[in-house]
């Protein structure tokens, strides 16, 4: 693979950083790099493949010249640059919510929709993390017998908050232990030895943004906007891994096994299920790893076309960082996504098939 000039913004984040160990693992992307950050702090220096880096204020004119930018930001710095971003010429793939919804911008699981990424003007988003799992785990399964309803609980760990995050668990759990006095900021109770129902904002219909979100985004990257969805997002005292509990209905019977049989044979997907010698996928043992594991795969006893399954990944890898990478990879290698010193493929063509 020809390599890209790249740059990463929000590189001193915990996601940023991620993507910095992702693409020093998958590296024949890159050709140069430059790693920026909206806030930096004066002489900031990290390394890539040994080299030590120097982090760079993220300037709109800062883009010229970069063929992939990875945005690895809030919404709010987003919206800002990644359309001066990509003005400039570069192909931007962010992970913010900023543009997921977008009609006009794709939402892209590789292992799913990779045929969306030819339709892009300029940015592609990647998915909320916990849709990135449930997609890949499911998509196998719909494509056999369609899916027809999904109720799916999410115990989301909280580095998907940020360091800031990591750190207050670690506060709080020794404050805890202590018998000390404890004072949240990163959420809005202590999260340490507790369990939160509450990720994002609280809308007027009593859903989460990130509950509201979660359907929203399936339903577009599996092109399923008629499939009922109903979510529940829990913020768990776990520091890598993001697990759901999914009951799905489909379209007519199936067994646990016919299932296990399908996703074993799908791309990015671990099966772990053997409940005899409790053997079934756990957040720590999912960190750092590419794939998405699956286990407790069994008959939903409440209805006779229904399953119950349990789901894991690390988040903030195959959750996002992978993700963007292994969209952009299959993006080049499909000619989708070229280089800056060349023409841009056609971006006047409009979206056809969006869910």
């Amino acid at each position: 693979m020809k390599g890209f000039n790249v740059a990463i913004v929000g590189a001193t984040g915990l996601l940023g950083q991620e993507f910095i160990k992702v693409l020093e693992q998958r590296s024949s992307l890159v050709a140069s790099i430059r790693l920026l950050d909206s806030k930096y702090p004066a002489s900031t220096k990290l390394f890539f493949n040994h080299h030590r880096i120097e982090i760079e204020e993220a300037r709109p004119e800062i883009f010229r010249g970069v063929d992939i930018a990875f945005f690895s930001t809030g919404a709010e710095v987003s919206r800002r640059l990644s359309p001066l971003a990509a003005k400039a010429g570069a192909i931007v793939i962010d992970n913010s919510s900023a543009f997921r919804l977008e009609p006009s911008v794709p939402l892209v699981v590789p292992e799913v929709n990779p045929e969306d990424i030819k339709w892009h003007k300029g940015i592609i988003a990647n998915p909320n993390c916990s849709v990135t799992q449930l997609v890949i785990a499911l998509y196998p399964l719909h494509k056999v017998n369609p899916i027809k309803r999904i109720v799916v609980s999410t115990y989301q760990s909280v580095s998907d908050s940020g360091e800031a995050a990591l750190k207050e668990l670690t506060s709080e759990a020794q404050l805890i232990l202590e018998g000390r006095h404890v004072c949240p900021h990163v959420y809005s109770h202590q999260i340490a030895f507790n369990l939160l129902p509450e990720i994002d904002v609280f809308m007027d219909n009593g859903y989460t943004k990130e509950e509201q979100s979660l359907v929203e985004e399936t339903q577009k990257v599996m092109h399923a906007k008629d499939m009922a969805i109903s979510a529940t997002c829990v913020r768990v005292p776990v520091y890598f891994g993001h697990s759901q509990a999914v009951n799905v209905e489909f379209s007519s019977p199936i067994t646990p096994d016919e299932a296990r049989k399908i996703l074993a044979q799908a791309p990015g997907i671990r099966i772990l299920d053997d409940p005899s010698v409790s053997v079934y996928p756990q957040p720590w043992a999912s960190s750092g790893s590419d794939h998405i594991f699956v286990g407790r795969i069994r008959k939903d006893l409440s209805h006779p076309n229904g399953l119950v399954m349990w789901i894991v990944a690390d988040n903030l890898r195959k959750g996002a960082a992978l993700n963007a990478m292994q969209l952009a990879e299959e993006g080049v290698r499909m000619g989708w996504i070229s280089s800056n010193s060349k023409l841009r493929l056609s971006l006047t063509s409009s979206p056809s098939n969006e869910g």
